[in-house]
């Protein structure tokens, strides 16, 4: 480990393992804490700040609290055939996942397509991390989110939906993930006014709105309005389904009755997720494979074009901020 007065270069390994140690301090099972390090590790590691070591204090916080149970073990069922369902109980996302996935993996690839309800858990975070895993197995993994209200209506003031992200993982023919994409519906991640507030920066029109509805550039009158959605109703769009997805077909909590997600205290999060796995060669055979490789052909002909999250290197140290870094490390003491 080593860096400057305002950064410190610390390696991954040293990342998950303090995330690890923090959380079962503060009360989490070693196993959950273990699958929770991970999603950590992963988002340090790919530059995904904001769902990385920022939500650590708060994780503990909410352990300490009781706002997240850090010892429940998620219950696997199929509803039907082809439906994988996982009760979170109030516990973290990472592990109700990894208990659910290979249920879901194994019913796509003799089913041909399944879907995975993640019901009432807390934040998953990076919803990419988790379509990635089912693209590492061999199969299209499309899942969906929500979370807190802060993106109001075209045309309205008050939000009502999460920045409710949406993700798409392909796998490679010859393993591995071709390409994949994690974006929310939103037309920018709240944590990016938070910062530009924080940073006294303004920030682009059509970014948000204010508390009377109007497009502003000053990030704190945004905080007090609400996001609005990209592409306008096209994205509004994508973001009701988003909703439907995730709360309606998980029975977990409407956008508009999620409260803070790094709030100690509260209710639980009690959100849901839902994924998609779609055997690539189920219909098409071969042929998938040939018109993935006709598109990413297409794309490399262009020079400085890419296909998203192509061939992405993971690097195994990374630079954090030093007073994040201390913060983290003493919660592995408190």
């Amino acid at each position: 480990m080593a860096g400057s007065a305002q950064k410190l270069t610390v390696t991954l390994d040293e990342i998950e393992a303090t995330t690890k140690q923090a959380m079962v301090k503060h009360g989490a099972a070693d196993w959950i804490a273990a699958e929770v390090a991970k999603a950590v590790r992963k988002a340090e590691a790919t530059g995904n700040l904001i769902c990385g070591l920022y939500y650590l204090e708060s994780y503990c916080a909410q352990l300490r609290s009781g706002r997240v149970n850090g010892q429940i073990e998620p219950v696997v069922s199929k509803p039907k055939p082809a439906n994988v369902k996982v009760d979170a109980g109030l516990g973290f996302a990472q592990p109700a996942f990894a208990r659910g996935l290979p249920v879901a993996v194994e019913t796509a690839q003799e089913m041909g397509t399944a879907s995975l309800a993640i019901c009432h858990s807390h934040t998953c975070t990076s919803l990419g991390y988790f379509t990635e895993q089912i693209a590492q197995a061999g199969l299209i993994g499309i899942g969906f989110t929500n979370a807190s209200a802060v993106v109001s209506p075209p045309g309205g003031n008050a939000a009502v939906l999460g920045t409710n992200p949406m993700a798409l993982a392909v796998p490679a023919k010859d393993g591995g993930v071709a390409f994949q994409f994690d974006q929310s519906t939103s037309a920018v991640a709240l944590g990016k006014i938070t910062m530009a507030a924080s940073a006294g920066e303004s920030i682009p029109l059509g970014w948000a709105v204010d508390a009377d509805g109007n497009p502003t550039q000053d990030p704190n009158a945004a905080l007090k309005g609400s996001l609005v959605s990209t592409g306008g109703h096209k994205g509004w769009g994508f973001g009701l389904m988003v909703e439907v997805l995730a709360a309606a077909v998980t029975g977990s909590v409407n956008s508009l009755d999620v409260k803070g997600l790094k709030a100690t205290d509260g209710a639980p999060h009690n959100l849901g997720q839902f994924y998609l796995l779609i055997d690539p060669k189920g219909y098409s055979g071969d042929a998938f494979y040939d018109r993935l490789a006709r598109v990413a052909d297409a794309v490399a002909d262009q020079p400085g074009a890419r296909l998203p999250g192509a061939k992405r290197k993971i690097p195994t140290e990374v630079l954090i901020d030093t007073a994040l870094w201390t913060r983290c490390q003493a919660l592995m003491d408190q």
